[in-house]
């Protein structure tokens, strides 16, 4: 995967437009300029060759708002994962009360799936090129893995589900998110997030039980 574009696609070129025109300090896409500016720098100088001030001043914003939205540049690229955490265990502590573990996990998914942008779908494939570039940012990506399996199972526990189902369940859950979301940013129409991560779920349900 390519680490830069200037072909990219025309979302992108237009929120490039816009912090590149010098857009006002506070605007409410704060936060998705400064992630395509850090993708366009990291991949123009590659990652280590960054600074938080460089990021800020690319996206038109100041280091103060930068810190305001990450703790630091690492973070861009982790960029919505107290988010997602709390939707996953939302959508988990909704779900019916007879549900199992992965229906339960399900109704997570469901509502992580149905609150993704386009934007994500269209930054995801720099994202993921930028990580492979660097051991540091690939231990980072690992450990929001980590983090996120360990916030559904204890989900789950709450719910009265004993370990270690809870915690299988939730790397099933993670592991459906992560094919979901690759088929549904490498594809160009189709299913949509929701159906994607739904049938990836059901098939490693399917393999589970094929385990006997």
């Amino acid at each position: 995967m390519r680490l830069v574009s200037h072909h990219c696609n025309p979302a992108m070129r237009l929120l490039s437009h816009h912090y590149a025109a010098g857009m006002a300090r506070w605007e409410p896409d704060g936060r998705e300029r400064l992630v395509a500016a850090a993708l366009d720098l990291f991949a123009e100088r590659g990652y280590d060759q960054v600074t938080v001030a460089e990021i800020a001043e690319r996206a038109g914003l100041t280091r103060s708002t930068f810190f305001r939205h990450f703790p630091d540049k690492r973070d861009v690229l982790a960029a919505g994962q107290a988010w997602m955490s709390g939707l996953l265990v939302e959508g988990i502590a909704g779900a019916p009360a007879e549900a199992g573990p992965l229906d339960a996990v399900a109704a997570g998914l469901d509502n992580v799936a149905g609150s993704m942008t386009s934007f994500n779908r269209e930054v995801a494939p720099r994202v993921r090129a930028v990580i492979a570039s660097s051991a540091e940012l690939q231990a980072r990506d690992q450990a929001k893995h980590v983090s996120l399996v360990a916030d559904v199972a204890a989900a789950l526990q709450d719910r009265g589900v004993p370990d270690p189902v809870a915690s299988l369940a939730a790397e099933i859950g993670m592991l459906a998110f992560r094919d979901g979301f690759a088929t549904w940013t490498a594809s160009d129409g189709g299913p949509g997030l929701v159906a994607l991560v739904r049938e990836a779920l059901e098939k490693l349900r399917g393999a589970v039980g094929a385990l006997g």
